[in-house]
């Protein structure tokens, strides 16, 4: 019996230092993993930027049927008014003439605005460019008035102490075109005012108005999503540090057993190959049901369970109407853990852990208890700063928001209880696969 005993010591010594490689090697990929998610995070923020949308243009059609159309309303609604002043007058006048000016200004208002527009919102006034664009504008006012004076004159008599006189004649035996320049350089004077304020200013203040509503959309838009995309990094790193946490613990209780009882080593790791394959069926999702997440717990408790033998006992009460309730994965297992680590294992005695959840209306409550030691008294806030206790709160808190609460507290009699609240919400399984 003795030679076998020595026999077979090399081999525990030689799967003692596989075990003890295989820890060392779990915890420098717990600390890649954590410097792989830092580095996602930084390379998400980078890539959101550097895809900024541009705010849209609307459609070139678009622009020209709201050009037309609104200055033909403009026109129509200033010519029937002055119709009925004319009319309210006493003065013989007819719908049609009192329509033939406003129109005559609309016309050509309607014809410029859309190249306004469109060159006002590629190059809205900005800190950077505004005398560039400014001298541009300045250009575009001269157009329109040049645009407006040569219909107005080609289309209305012009008033004059002689009377009304077109500014265009047309001599037809000799086809010569006479042009009245003075009256063109008049009516060029006085509708430079109306034309500027009436009818390009607005155009360039509501071209400029929706360049930056759409970049301030835009903005917030991106913001959201950069938001979204930090916090999902943030979520995958926090969760791969606990996978490599758990893991190392058990190879490190796996070790431990592997020289006093190599059965039990066996049957701990065939536990635990259960409990990876798990892990990884999960498919590295954030969410998932209470039901599956206590089927994990359950695994990882059977392992515990050969550790402790006789001096483990575990209470569930879960109530049936929670059991597909929503729940970040990997929520019960480090606070399990804790439970086990920090009083169960200081028990000469048989432990018990009591896990329990139920839910009201708008919120589901699960609590973990053991009967420990307890902690020293101001102890909470150090124990709150391990690992597992640790990450699960940044983890709530970037889930949840305010709307999550992680107490740790002494329980009167021995033992320390986790209470765990989050949003009480149902959430099917296939919705999940998305998360």
């Amino acid at each position: 019996m003795a030679t076998q005993v020595e026999a077979r010591t090399p081999r525990h010594l030689k799967q003692r230092q596989m075990l003890t490689v295989n820890m060392d090697a779990c915890a420098e990929s717990s600390d890649a993993t954590a410097d792989a998610g830092n580095e996602r995070e930084r390379r998400t923020a980078i890539s959101a930027v550097n895809h900024e949308d541009l705010p849209s243009i609307p459609r070139q059609w678009l622009v020209w049927a709201l050009s037309f159309g609104i200055w033909t309303l403009i026109s129509v609604v200033a010519g029937v008014t002055l119709y009925h002043i004319e009319r309210s007058m006493g003065k013989p006048v007819s719908l049609l003439d009192e329509l033939k000016s406003p129109l005559t200004t609309g016309f050509p208002y309607a014809l410029v605005s859309p190249f306004v527009f469109a060159f006002s919102i590629r190059n809205p006034f900005q800190r950077a460019n505004w005398k560039r664009v400014a001298a541009i504008q300045a250009l575009g006012i001269a157009a329109m008035l040049g645009v407006h004076v040569l219909v107005r004159a080609a289309a209305l008599p012009v008033w004059t102490g002689d009377g009304r006189v077109y500014a265009y004649s047309w001599n037809f035996q000799a086809r010569i075109l006479t042009v009245r320049w003075d009256l063109i350089r008049q009516l060029f004077l006085l509708n430079s005012v109306d034309d500027i304020l009436e009818g390009y200013l607005p155009v360039v203040l509501i071209a400029n108005a929706l360049w930056y509503y759409q970049s301030f959309r835009s903005r917030e838009r991106r913001t959201l999503q950069l938001e979204t995309q930090l916090a999902k990094a943030h979520l995958e790193t926090l969760r791969s540090q606990l996978q490599p946490h758990f893991l190392f613990n058990t190879l490190h209780s796996i070790s431990a057993l592997m020289m006093t009882d190599v059965r039990s080593a066996d049957k701990m790791m065939t536990r635990l190959s259960d409990l990876l394959r798990m892990s990884l069926d999960n498919g590295g999702r954030q969410l998932t049901i209470l039901q599956q997440e206590m089927e994990f717990v359950n695994a990882y408790l059977e392992i515990e369970k050969i550790r402790f033998a006789d001096r483990l006992k575990i209470h569930v009460d879960i109530a049936p109407e929670v059991l597909d309730a929503e729940v970040p994965s990997l929520l019960l297992q480090p606070l399990v853990e804790n439970a086990i680590r920090h009083g169960v294992a200081r028990l000469s005695r048989q432990g018990e852990i009591h896990i329990a959840a139920k839910a009201d209306s708008e919120s589901l409550q699960i609590r973990i208890r053991d009967n420990g030691p307890g902690l020293e008294q101001g102890n909470v806030q150090v124990v709150g700063t391990h690992l597992g206790l640790k990450t699960t709160r940044e983890r709530l808190r970037t889930l949840y928001g305010n709307q999550q609460t992680l107490e740790v507290r002494n329980v009167p009699g021995g033992g320390v209880e986790v209470s765990v609240r989050i949003p009480f919400r149902f959430v099917a399984m296939p919705a999940l696969q998305a998360v």
